[in-house]
């Protein structure tokens, strides 16, 4: 997005303006649920969550800096709210006495990343992605598939650029390894596999 026009959206955000909000939401709306559903492996909690975003959104964007960065702050509270959903979790399955794990509980219904899953060779991509530490699928989503900056996955991210860079190479690493492990042909791309 250009930088003055996202400036003025910020603005006009806080100013109260419903279109600009609409105009932000049709911008990132897509990106943040398909961010949410790889992350989560969850269809449900992704849209459970993308909407807890944009509520969240709505409340504070009068309170916006000038400066802001919505993609930056829109998928920072998207994250942080993943991570909150994942220790609310694992709080009520210890209550329970049955700690399931730390993902949350498929749906039913094929999620947005299975349903993509056309061919072999995207299957074994979107579990080699899976299998991958938290930290590092995240970085990969953030950075490759979601486009963000590293500066700016960093912020999302909470860790300074020099760490997201070292998370984003060590992430490739990973994932190759998890790939040649699964025995997939070899692909050009993190975004050939995961789009």
């Amino acid at each position: 997005m250009d930088r003055q026009l996202e400036l003025r959206l910020v603005e006009r955000l806080r100013q109260g303006d419903e279109e600009a909000f609409d105009e932000v939401h049709g911008l990132f709306n897509v990106r943040l649920f398909n961010f949410l559903a790889r992350l989560a492996n969850s269809r449900d909690v992704a849209e459970d969550l993308l909407e807890e975003t944009w509520l969240r959104f709505v409340k504070h964007s009068r309170r916006l800096r000038p400066d802001t960065e919505l993609g930056a702050w829109l998928f920072t509270v998207a994250r942080r709210l993943y991570v909150g959903s994942c220790r609310s979790r694992l709080v009520e399955d210890a209550r329970a006495g049955v700690l399931i794990g730390l993902w949350p509980s498929g749906s039913p219904r094929p999620s947005p990343l299975e349903e993509a899953e056309a061919g072999e060779t995207r299957r074994r991509a979107a579990a080699a992605l899976a299998a991958l530490p938290a930290i590092y699928r995240e970085a990969l989503l953030l950075s490759l598939v979601d486009d963000l900056r590293p500066s700016e996955a960093a912020e999302v991210c909470g860790v300074t650029p020099e760490a997201m860079r070292q998370r984003l190479s060590r992430a490739r690493v990973l994932f190759a390894r998890q790939l040649a492990e699964s025995e997939a042909p070899r692909l050009t791309t993190l975004n050939e596999v995961i789009t």
